[in-house]
């Protein structure tokens, strides 16, 4: 199991923690022994479940408990997620959260369900090399996010969850088709003026989209009415590839001055001060389980090739998140079909 780095250090390296391991016999023989726990390896089982799918099971899950009971389990576990105490937390809120986190993941520590996640296609056209980031998430801490490219959208979907937003779902989308400008470094810190810039984006592509929308639908309308054309397809077509040929993504320009605005949380205050280009996006909050979750407006800012933020408006938040530089063996994904149904499984899992 790969663990991120302890909160707010994205910029450190993952961890790196067994869970099992399998001793090849002779006579195709094998044996599953699981690695979970603080009492050494214990007898465990394997099933292949279907493609790409399988899950490990503990048969002796007394190894995983401790002789303080859950509280000794709690401070170890914080002491390792974490790397503090919970002297050291002082927010409640927080407090609570972690408490959450610790409940959820130790009552599945006895069997365990992996599937295969491939990592995201690449093409020259995207803003920098899609894949995989660690991001600060408030007082959820630090959390695994893929980073894909769609068009004239980019994608980041959460590899790992919280009590709020689960694995799976798309924690935020940047719209590469609305470049923001911002204002000078001082405009900049008025958390008001950044606001009025965003909600105004907000509002034209609310705009854009309803008329795209109306044009759709009289499309359709026309379509259904006349007998079609052949050569009228053939020409729709041709100008299609062109304005998609246009839609390619320029060049990032030089680097600008880069400061968050006052009032915006954030758990890193080591962020960069430039940055190359912002986006117009959008961010997903929720509740506790995942409820009344709803899309929210954002900024989507790129500092360099290997680290980007994400400023949450409502929350009035900022998330960084820096690359991981692991490299995983036999993950790409074996057409950008199998990529995209792959997105839609995880996410279907989390729903």
């Amino acid at each position: 199991m790969y663990l991120p780095p302890h909160d707010p250090h994205v910029d450190d390296p993952m961890r790196f923690k067994p869970l099992f391991r399998i001793h090849l016999m002779e006579r195709k023989c094998a044996t599953v022994e699981c690695m979970y726990g603080h009492k050494g390896p214990h007898n465990g089982h394997i099933q292949i479940v279907k493609k790409d799918e399988f899950s490990t099971k503990c048969n002796q899950t007394d190894h995983h408990r401790m002789s303080g009971g859950r509280q000794e389990e709690f401070r170890t576990w914080l002491r390792e997620e974490w790397g503090r105490t919970l002297e050291d937390i002082f927010h409640e809120h927080m407090q609570e959260l972690i408490l959450m986190k610790f409940i959820y993941t130790s009552q599945y520590d006895n069997c365990l369900t992996y599937r295969r996640i491939y990592l995201p296609p690449s093409s020259p056209e995207d803003l920098i090399q899609p894949g995989l980031f660690k991001g600060t998430y408030g007082s959820h801490g630090l959390e695994i996010v893929m980073l894909s490219f769609h068009g004239k959208k980019a994608k980041g979907t959460k590899i790992t969850g919280d009590p709020n937003i689960p694995a799976g779902q798309q924690t935020v989308e940047i719209d590469l088709a609305h470049p923001l400008q911002l204002p000078d470094i001082e405009s900049l810190r008025d958390f008001s003026e950044l606001s009025r810039i965003v909600l105004e984006v907000q509002e034209q592509v609310r705009r854009e989209e309803q008329e795209q929308q109306q044009e759709e639908e009289q499309h359709s309308q026309q379509a259904a009415s006349q007998p079609a054309s052949p050569l009228g397809e053939g020409a729709e077509g041709e100008e299609t590839a062109a304005g998609a040929e246009g839609t390619t993504q320029d060049k990032a320009p030089a680097s600008q001055p880069f400061v968050l605005p006052m009032g915006v949380i954030s758990r890193n205050e080591d962020y960069p001060r430039t940055c190359r280009v912002c986006f117009y996006g959008t961010g997903l909050i929720a509740g506790h389980g995942f409820t009344s979750p709803e899309r929210t407006p954002g900024v989507f800012v790129l500092f360099d090739d290997d680290r980007f933020g994400f400023i949450w408006l409502e929350l009035k938040s900022f998330s960084l998140y820096s690359r991981i530089k692991v490299s995983f063996q036999n993950a790409q994904a074996p057409s950008r079909e199998a990529f995209d149904e792959m997105l839609k499984n995880i996410q279907s899992l989390a729903t």
